[in-house]
């Protein structure tokens, strides 16, 4: 089990944490059974839900909002993690508060379906009311991964619209997403580019902006739950020279089967 909340991280000099969205509304195709009655972010790793491990370290670095987008099953996470969340196994009563306060995107109820990842961070802009916020999915299990202030302070005074945390290729990805190159810009590389291409671990920084003209044409909080990928914008970002990232060594798994769930223990 993690260790009880200590005090948050020391902000960066004028930069407040900003708020997190995680993303939970998956069904989980490749976990099934296990995800026929259990949304896939609460599938625990060494006794607790995978969310939750992120859920700890932003409490740590001092987030305060967290947002999560659910579809399938979400229900079943919001009963379990209610408004609030205090990281002792229990949850505050309704009004007491807690470390972090959490708010929901309730894609199924709204419109019957999950929206991938584009729509979803769309749809849920007006309950992050904030023009910079972290991005992580719920079914991936990085637990040295920290929401740093530092790195808030850096992408804030870049005119980057993203910057993506890469991990090495997996064994199940050996194709990689994108090029890093040396001054910290991804790169959209062609298939047949010698360059080494690295995995998106699917944390990341983003500016509100992206999700606006020009680089999306969904209106403001997705109204209708237009279902949009989010590569295509972060496509259209790279060649105007406006994502950059960095290299991740700790260690990462994207759960997406029973197998590797069960290797995590």
């Amino acid at each position: 089990m993690l260790p009880p909340i200590a005090p948050p991280l020391p902000a960066a000099a004028g930069i407040a944490p900003p708020p997190a969205l995680l993303l939970a509304a998956g069904r989980g195709e490749r976990m099934r059974p296990l995800t026929d009655h259990t949304p896939k972010p609460l599938l625990a790793v060494q006794g607790r839900p995978l969310l939750e491990w992120h859920l700890h370290a932003l409490a740590q670095s001092g987030v305060r909002r967290v947002v999560i987008n659910t579809a399938w099953l979400g229900g079943q996470i919001r009963r379990r993690l209610t408004h609030s969340w205090d990281d002792f196994g229990h949850f505050p009563a309704p009004g007491q508060g807690g470390p972090l306060s959490i708010s929901y995107s309730n894609e199924a109820e709204d419109f019957g379906h999950a929206l991938e990842t584009a729509g979803a961070i769309a749809r849920a802009l007006p309950l992050l009311a904030a023009p910079v916020f972290w991005l992580a999915a719920g079914d991936v299990y990085a637990p040295q991964f920290r929401f740093q202030a530092q790195a808030v302070q850096r992408f804030a005074a870049s005119d980057a619209l993203a910057h993506l945390w890469l991990v090495p290729n997996p064994a199940h990805h050996p194709q990689g997403d994108f090029g890093l190159a040396g001054d910290g810009r991804l790169l959209h590389l062609p298939a047949s580019s010698p360059l080494p291409r690295y995995t998106y671990s699917t944390i990341a920084l983003l500016r509100a902006e992206l999700l606006a003209a020009p680089w999306c044409d969904i209106p403001a909080g997705n109204p209708q739950g237009q279902a949009a990928p989010l590569a295509p914008l972060l496509r259209r970002a790279m060649d105007a020279g406006r994502v950059t990232g960095e290299l991740y060594s700790g260690p990462w798994v994207d759960v997406g089967t029973p197998e590797r769930l069960a290797a995590l223990g």
